[in-house]
């Protein structure tokens, strides 16, 4: 078993080899996004708290997303976790790392998946996917084998992301270094950063990623 924190910006392919870590380890991916919306509609009175804060308008604290991961390391987990979308602040650290020493837990690895910037930006606005069955394709990379018509599927809904556009990436990668990119810094200082080429071929980023997991065992 192991625990673990994919770092890195928007585009890096985090959910991509975290979905490959589910399927071949048996780990369980704690998604900030996904505990939000589950907890939500759950009844509970941590779902409570959280429908009456997203109600507002507001941002969930720190403490409630804490908590939401508190009782999912509670249930066990024979591969181990995969930390997506937190910690994204060094606050958010030292709360995980705290909460991990508290139910005897540790963190083994954090795996930075280092991106060329304009290698990122080409990479992303060139994504689109289809609206029926989501499959993913790419205008130079990956397109489909006939022009406007999904390979899996048959539908003509092929669709690009709004926000796949430049402008709006370099604005998220432009966040992800202001308040992400100093998570580098903190877990170098505490010997437990390593860092793979997050623009290889998919399954050589998978390598990477499994050689790093299997040296932190």
């Amino acid at each position: 078993m192991v625990n673990i924190i994919l770092l890195g910006p928007p585009g890096a392919g985090k959910g991509t080899q975290a979905k490959r870590l589910v399927e071949d380890r048996g780990m369980v991916q704690l998604s900030t996004g996904d505990m939000l919306r589950e907890a939500k509609s759950s009844g509970s009175e941590m779902g409570r708290k959280v429908a009456e804060v997203m109600a507002r308008g507001e941002l969930v604290t720190d403490e409630i997303v804490i908590g939401l991961i508190g009782e999912k390391l509670a249930q066990p987990s024979a591969g181990g976790f995969i930390f997506d979308g937190f910690p994204r602040t060094l606050p958010q650290a030292d709360a995980l790392g705290a909460l991990l020493a508290k139910l005897g837990q540790k963190l083994d690895a954090v795996i930075e998946m280092q991106v060329d910037d304009a290698a990122l930006v080409a990479r992303i606005t060139g994504r689109y996917n289809c609206g029926d069955c989501g499959a993913v394709y790419h205008d130079v990379t990956r397109p489909s084998k006939v022009a406007g018509v999904c390979d899996a599927c048959g539908s003509t809904n092929l669709v690009h992301r709004a926000d796949d556009n430049e402008a709006a990436l370099r604005q998220r990668l432009m966040e992800y270094y202001k308040k992400t990119s100093p998570l580098i810094g903190y877990y170098y200082a505490k010997q437990q950063l390593s860092s793979v080429d997050g623009l290889a071929e998919m399954d050589a980023v998978a390598a990477a990623i499994a050689k790093v997991l299997d040296r932190s065992k």
